[in-house]
């Protein structure tokens, strides 16, 4: 299971951001097919947004096939196989790091800082 977050920051709705995160799950191979996601009302109350929020990302999702909601069981992976683009992986990368290079920017670190810290992360 996968630990969703929400970033007001970004400028991208909720539920996209939701939307995001299961289909990066599933490429990454962190949500398998058959897994249980938290029910509509749980994940909005942990994620505190309104249920609509949740049930929208549901819906599109379901819409294209990544989901399954079974009556009384919950909503499952289903059996697609997800692939990120590499338009859209490109796209990912330079929102972190522009969001990424704005924090470290205003703390005072120079671009040579970011590459020597990046250097030494696994």
């Amino acid at each position: 299971m996968i630990k969703f977050k929400l970033d007001p920051k970004t400028g991208t709705p909720f539920y996209r951001q939701i939307i995001d995160q299961i289909k990066f799950g599933i490429a990454t191979g962190n949500l398998k097919i058959g897994e249980q996601l938290p029910t509509v009302r749980s994940l909005a109350v942990d994620l505190k947004v309104n249920l609509n929020t949740v049930a929208k990302a549901y819906r599109e999702l379901e819409i294209q096939n990544v989901l399954e909601t079974h009556q009384g069981s919950g909503t499952f992976i289903s059996e697609i196989d997800v692939q990120i683009s590499d338009k859209e992986k490109k796209s990912k990368l330079q929102e972190i790091c522009n969001e990424f290079s704005t924090i470290a920017f205003s703390y005072g670190f120079s671009v040579d800082d970011i590459i020597n810290q990046l250097k030494t992360q696994k």
